[in-house]
């Protein structure tokens, strides 16, 4: 539901988005529990969270796309509200030119009412003249003349330039589909943008241009991403989907608090329990010794036994006493535990990490159909190699091939100690396995040990360790992959898209871990402040021929 309405904040600034007790579920599976959020006119919102945890499902929502459970969804926007999900819904049999024309038809619609109005001003009535200068600075703001130019610009911007005007939508590939909807919206300025993942399938160049031109836009953006640089440039302020919690937290000014509150919050989680182990231990050494303690072997003064009997009758009441109220204290402490907050994230080098030498790594001749071509590639201990290209170039195939996944065709592969290899897509064999079950295969160690180890790593919580693998979103199979990893001693790891459908705050986390890792390390990634923070050898595949690229 969306009305349009003029809600005032506490401070009286307006309130441009409001949502209202949210709630919402497919089946059985709750996503949002009494969500609420203000927005104000002008805000620059990311929304981040784990794959699955809603966050698609909350822009649906404020679009109009679904509706809520419960709860109600307030907008105040004359300016106009548009939407673009991951996948554009484009019509196959209409052309590159209806989708601009359906884009640009409110702007349209305002210049036809503009030049009918005009018509008549000779001799308009006040309300006549009010309305044509209300429409006229609306579409001024909008930018409407320009609207037609700024679609080619945006075409241009985004790798479009080549598409004909009247190319069929159905013939454009997945990625130029989603680049021509947001050329579009882009253009037709929207008072309200609404962006599901806008930066997947861009370049650099994309990249730029699309922050550049949320960052010059007068109105409001909210914009679902798993780009950190992105938010760090465009973000206003970050909403986190939490889906434990199934609710919303925002973190004001920007990316960088988001990253600062979430550190602190873990700091304060580690003195909380450090605080609280403490004086457990402490009410327990004086519940159990103070008794024993209190003036042990004290002599009778003046060989008064009365009176001394007396005195020690009040000495042990006393004692008592402090000794009940220290274990009733214990008792209260023991009912609500403050739980050890989980290591930081390490990865365990392979015994004898420190006497690895030489090569790791070798592929000589080696040939994948028409994927990958390699004359010659090494990766030595201690390495660390960053690959990157276009989608399709080979950097899959040849993750493969280094761990042993893929077979070549041809060349030889020469690999000497324990290899890690975190694939870019975790495929789910045995969907009704307990988590924990597929956790503790192939994994030394008793089942409680295992369980332990599990659960130190702060991925899973107890109550998810019986959900079968089948009902794991994206994210929590991806923390169950990176899970098995964490748990394996390796000289090597192979990392494929790491950061893919993981929420952000643990993004950050495995960043730290991997800085810290001792042995050699390959990845691949799009994620542009891992690549920008990566210290190591940077190659890049063309056309499935990895090179080394200059500094």
């Amino acid at each position: 539901m969306q009305l349009r309405l003029h809600l005032p904040l506490e401070d009286g600034l307006p309130t441009q988005i409001s949502l209202r007790d949210i709630t919402k579920s497919y089946a059985d599976r709750l996503l949002l529990d009494g969500v609420s959020l203000s927005i104000r006119p002008g805000d620059r919102i990311g929304i981040v969270g784990e794959n699955g945890a809603g966050k698609s499902t909350l822009l649906r929502i404020i679009a109009g796309a679904e509706q809520p459970d419960e709860g109600q969804v307030v907008l105040c926007a004359d300016g106009g509200i548009g939407y673009l999900g991951q996948t554009p819904d484009l019509p196959p049999d209409s052309t590159v030119q209806d989708a601009i024309d359906a884009a640009l038809a409110d702007l349209r619609d305002m210049e036809r009412r503009l030049r009918s109005l005009e018509s008549g001003l000779g001799d308009a009535t006040p309300g006549r003249l009010a309305e044509y200068g209300d429409l006229l600075t609306l579409f001024e703001l909008r930018g409407g003349y320009e609207a037609d130019a700024r679609v080619d610009k945006a075409r241009h911007a985004l790798g479009l330039a080549q598409v004909d005007h009247d190319r069929l939508l159905g013939s454009l590939s997945g990625g130029e589909q989603a680049r021509l909807g947001l050329a579009c919206l882009i253009a037709a300025a929207p008072e309200i943008m609404l962006l599901d993942e806008p930066t997947n399938h861009l370049d650099a160049a994309a990249l730029d241009w699309l922050e550049d031109a949320l960052l010059a836009h007068r109105g409001t953006v909210l914009t679902v991403s798993h780009d950190r640089l992105f938010l760090q440039r465009i973000a206003t302020a970050i909403v986190e989907v939490d889906a434990d919690r199934r609710g919303i937290v925002r973190y004001g000014d920007g990316y960088g608090t988001f990253v600062a509150t979430k550190a602190a919050a873990r700091r304060r989680w580690e003195q909380d329990h450090a605080q609280w182990c403490e004086q457990i231990a402490r009410l327990t050494d004086f519940a159990a010794g103070t008794a024993r303690d209190v003036a042990p072997g004290r002599a009778i003064k003046d060989g008064n036994k009365m009176a001394y009997d007396r005195d020690k009758g009040r000495v042990q009441a006393s004692v008592a006493g402090r000794v009940r109220n220290a274990q009733e204290r214990l008792r209260r402490l023991r009912e609500k535990p403050v739980p050890k907050p989980p290591e930081p994230l390490r990865f365990r080098a392979a015994p004898g990490i420190g006497e690895a030498e030489g090569t790791l790594v070798r592929l000589d001749g080696v040939r994948v159909g028409d994927r990958l071509t390699v004359d010659s590639l090494t990766v030595a201990a201690g390495e660390r190699l960053l690959i990157h290209g276009a989608n399709g170039a080979g950097k899959t195939t040849l993750l493969r091939v280094l761990a042993g996944v893929t077979a070549p065709d041809s060349g030889t592969v020469q690999r000497r100690g324990r290899i890690g290899f975190l694939a870019q897509e975790i495929p789910v064999s045995r969907p009704a396995e307990p988590l924990l079950t597929a956790f503790c295969r192939g994994l030394a160690g008793d089942r409680e040990e295992l369980t332990a180890l599990l659960l130190s790593f702060g991925l899973f919580r107890e109550r998810d360790l019986q959900v079968p693998v089948g009902a794991l979103s994206a994210g929590q199979r991806r923390r169950l992959a990176l899970a098995r990893l964490l748990a394996r001693p390796a000289d090597l790891l192979l990392l494929d898209e790491p950061t893919n459908h993981l929420a952000l705050d643990l993004v950050e986390e495995l960043e730290a871990a991997l800085a810290v890792w001792s042995g050699a390390l390959v990845v691949v990634s799009h994620d542009r402040l891992l690549r920008r923070r990566f210290d190591g050898r940077p190659y890049e595949i063309r056309e499935g021929r990895p090179a080394l690229v200059a500094h």
